[in-house]
């Protein structure tokens, strides 16, 4: 396989990753975090270090559009519901100095 049709194809991968998050709004980051050990910020954060990794400024706020789909304040507002006492205990027990 070619290095463009490769970047093509997780591009496209990527694109439907972010589609099927934004179609499970109901899932929390926090959840994400528990099971798989990454979220919606992460990959916003992840997308801003490889613009910089290539040059282009980026910040937080614009990664993290990209990826929720519109202002992460707004989609705060709408989606995020407040972590249970067991999800908060999760994730400072998969913290890496515990």
């Amino acid at each position: 396989m070619s290095d463009p049709t490769q970047t093509e194809l997780e591009a496209a991968a990527f694109r439907r990753l972010l589609a099927h998050l934004d179609e499970r709004k109901d899932v929390q980051n926090i959840d994400m975090m528990n099971l798989a050990g990454f979220c919606r910020n992460c990959l916003s954060r992840w997308y801003a270090e490889e613009a910089a990794a290539r040059g282009l400024e980026m910040d937080k706020e614009t990664a993290r559009e990209i990826v929720y789909g519109m202002p992460y304040a707004e989609w705060k507002a709408k989606y995020q519901t407040e972590a249970s006492a067991d999800q908060a205990a999760k994730f400072e027990a998969s913290k890496p100095d515990h």
